[in-house]
């Protein structure tokens, strides 16, 4: 039992041990209650929970990954958690409430979609989006459409925003194949910096090339930072495979070559189609 001033009744309340319910407002009581009575809680500042926010955001999406939708009601309450948590600290702090959050959200889906809740007709997808960006320049006083994507994105996702900003104010190749041949001149021009240019040059043509192999994808419906987090899974799941099959007969990778590993990651891709059988 806890003596707690509940802040919508204006009075203070003793509290018996709570158990879970499906009600909103019980979670941010909740909330401000651990900001009063757990030291851990209290501690926290935006600043100290904004980088396990960013990993919570990554659990989820690799329960989205994975198809595991148990996992993933988990992870939508730990981004919910941190929703709530960063809500209540700014309600401490006088600067706005979790209501001003549900409002303001509200309030953004109603203005940006007038194909839906006002009279404007659209012929698509193409066009919702294009609207969406024109509406956004006129919120906030944007000088540009590419302000809207944060620094702090992953670099491959950064680089597809930014071009799907840019491809919804017309600056886009017309086709894949346009792309393709931005891919072709970017791969020549790097390596051109193979030998007898400095590092800094062969980084800036790396990063060029990088960038239209992005644009390639986007051409195709290819979300290149989910397609690199996949292959990035698939090499994992085969080295360990391999680290496996060596462990197996009592030897280190050091006592194989190249070649022998190899046969070891054929079958780990044999495996994989089994699997997907």
């Amino acid at each position: 039992m806890i003596l707690w001033q509940n802040p919508y009744l204006n009075k203070s309340i003793l509290l018996p041990s709570r158990t879970p319910s499906k009600s909103f407002s019980d979670l941010v009581e909740i909330v401000e209650i651990l900001r009063k009575e757990c030291p851990w809680d209290r501690e926290q500042s935006h600043e100290s929970l904004k980088d396990l926010m960013v990993e919570e955001l990554y659990e989820a999406i690799d329960a989205i990954d994975k198809k595991d939708f148990n996992e993933l009601k988990k992870e939508l309450g730990d981004l919910l958690l941190h929703v709530v948590f960063h809500a209540v600290m700014a309600n401490e702090e006088s600067h706005f409430k979790m209501e001003d959050v549900i409002w303001g959200i509200q309030d953004k889906l109603i203005r940006r979609h007038p194909h839906v809740f006002e009279a404007l007709k659209v012929s698509g997808t193409a066009e919702v989006l294009k609207n969406w960006e024109q509406i956004k320049m006129k919120e906030g006083g944007r000088k540009s459409v590419l302000e809207g994507v944060p620094n702090q994105l992953p670099g491959l996702l950064r680089a597809q925003r930014m071009q799907e900003k840019a491809s919804g104010v017309g600056f886009d190749w017309g086709n894949f194949e346009d792309c393709w041949l931005k891919v072709e001149e970017e791969l020549g021009e790097f390596k051109e910096t193979i030998q007898g240019k400095s590092q800094d040059e062969r980084n800036k043509e790396f990063g060029d090339l990088i960038f239209a192999i992005v644009n390639s994808g986007r051409h195709l419906n290819i979300n290149a930072e989910d397609a690199l987090r996949l292959t990035n899974n698939k090499f994992k799941s085969r080295f360990e495979h391999i680290e496996k099959r060596v462990s197996e007969q009592g030897k280190h990778m050091k006592d194989y070559n190249l070649q022998q590993l190899d046969l070891f990651w054929d079958e780990a891709k044999a495996l994989e189609k089994q699997n997907a059988l």
